[in-house]
């Protein structure tokens, strides 16, 4: 995405050429009502809005020639009423209006906190992954102009310019096809890219991970000749208020292993890596907007193929933490990899734990499209929830049912990473499992952390809606900075 210029005007500007000016349209009981501060001027007053089929429903869209100018309409349904809804509505406008170079608004916004939220829509829908087209468009969108009467700090304006590049970041991460993006490939990149101020990035090849016991993500990758890697990324504040740890599930492809996908399964497995990709691009941006929360990121990083050097259903391995498991899915391999992680992000006793991954499919058939499944203990949940409707994103909390652990108990180890053919509580199965390797404090209580399975909401294959794009969405990086927030003022 190209840098978008942001402009706050207190009085209407006359759209040139390569203009749109943007008025809301509410609907109530007395139909769709036009709204902005030169939204009364005779000539818009003659619109017959019923006659032009506007009904100001959420996200519609019209564009009107008037006075020699296009006017662009935005339904906002009962109206702006939340930083969510405006961020949605932003999301709406920059998607409908982006084949112009310069966006005007001129809609009633009540807030600081909620302009900020539909700038932030606008931009972080000016996103295309068109890499390998021959021919592809690019958003044109060079520049918004806002006419309003509210302040916005340039850090405030800055966030949003940093949370639309790193998203951008993930979603090309995400979108890469896993013969280019590849375990070392990605520790390429992301080393590129942790070039920051304070932020430091360590590759751990085979051979180091074969010395920290990382037995998960050498078990994943040995079908592979792409060698597995993790990838550890620090970001240490001068001021620390908090120590925040985040894990990542990183398949670059997941074919199942020697438990192979079905042919309709298997595609889309490149995404499986969107969890590390998102814990990075959090880290990034927590570094780059100066938050003091110390981050520490694990990226577990694997490609999982079958071959005759693959793990085999009925191995059995055990981890640096103690703990062996005994593989009776190949095709359950998140759970192996980022067993290792979470081992590592224990041994830091930072202030909370929190993991993300495409984990499971039983997230789809239990929450659909569009909500993360979250789980952990009460208290950060608890975070983890506020923080999500700060960021204006989707999560649902599930249970961790004591009942449900007799189904990773293995007989010959001390866990099984699968009960093959009992699906009951898929994801919820996958929570227990992942809760076994978080570590405990001095006290023996379970260390503070939350596991968020987005294995749907991470990527969006129907059609484009409110701030989130077709493909790779991004989603739970700004959730992640917004904990980041938390922790910065709750920590005393």
């Amino acid at each position: 995405m190209t840098s978008i210029t942001i402009k706050l005007s207190r009085a209407a500007t006359k759209a040139s050429d390569d203009s749109i000016i943007i008025y809301a349209v509410k609907s109530d009981d007395n139909g769709a009502q036009l709204l902005g501060s030169s939204a009364s001027n005779q000539t818009l007053e003659t619109l017959n809005l019923k006659a032009l089929g506007v009904t100001g429903a959420v996200e519609s869209s019209h564009r009107i020639p008037v006075a020699g100018q296009t006017a662009g309409l935005i339904g906002v349904g009962n109206g702006i009423s939340s930083t969510a809804n405006a961020r949605e509505i932003g999301g709406a406008i920059g998607r409908a209006f982006n084949d112009h170079k310069n966006v005007i608004l001129d809609m009633p916004i009540a807030s600081a906190e909620e302009l900020a939220a539909l700038l932030e829509g606008i931009c972080i829908v000016q996103y295309d992954y068109n890499k390998y087209k021959s021919n592809s468009k690019k958003p044109s969108l060079k520049s918004i102009e806002v006419i309003t009467n509210l302040n916005l700090s340039k850090s405030r304006l800055n966030r949003v310019k940093i949370l639309t590049e790193v998203l951008n970041q993930t979603r090309d991460l995400v979108n890469a096809p896993a013969n280019d993006l590849y375990p070392s490939k990605l520790a390429d990149i992301i080393k590129t890219q942790g070039k920051i101020p304070n932020v430091k990035v360590e590759v751990w090849d085979e051979k180091k991970l074969e010395k920290e016991k990382c037995s998960g993500i050498l078990a994943v990758g040995q079908g592979s000749v792409r060698a597995p890697r993790m990838i550890k990324i620090s970001y240490t504040p001068e001021k620390s208020k908090a120590h925040l740890a985040l894990v990542g599930k990183g398949i670059t492809f997941d074919t199942g292993g020697i438990s192979l996908k079905p042919s309709t399964g298997i595609l889309g497995m490149k995404y499986d890596m969107a969890g590390a990709a998102t814990v990075a691009q959090a880290t990034f941006a927590i570094a780059k907007l100066g938050l003091p929360v110390a981050v520490t990121a694990f990226m577990c990083v694997a490609e999982n193929m079958p071959s005759g050097s693959a793990a085999r259903p009925n191995d059995v391995i055990t981890f640096r933490n103690g703990k062996s498991v005994e593989i009776t899915n190949t095709d359950a391999e998140g759970r192996l990899v980022l067993a290792d992680g979470l081992i590592l992000a224990s041994e830091m006793k930072p202030d909370l734990i929190v993991d993300v991954a495409t984990l499971t499919g039983a997230a789809r058939v239990a929450l659909g499209n569009r909500y993360t499944g979250l789980m952990g203990d009460d208290a950060s949940v608890e975070t983890v929830k506020n923080a999500a409707a700060e960021a204006g994103e989707l999560v649902w909390h599930m249970p961790l049912p004591t009942e449900l652990f007799e189904l990773i108990k293995s007989d010959i180890a001390d866990l099984m990473n699968s009960r093959v053919g009992n699906p009951s509580g898929g994801m919820l199965v996958g929570g227990l499992f992942l809760q076994e390797f978080i570590g405990h404090d001095k006290s023996k209580k379970r260390l503070p952390w939350a596991h968020l399975d987005f294995a749907t909401a991470a990527n969006n294959d129907l059609a484009p809606y409110g701030y989130t794009v077709k493909g790779a969405t991004g989603a739970m990086v700004r959730t992640l900075v917004s904990i980041a927030d938390h922790l910065a003022t709750k920590k005393k």
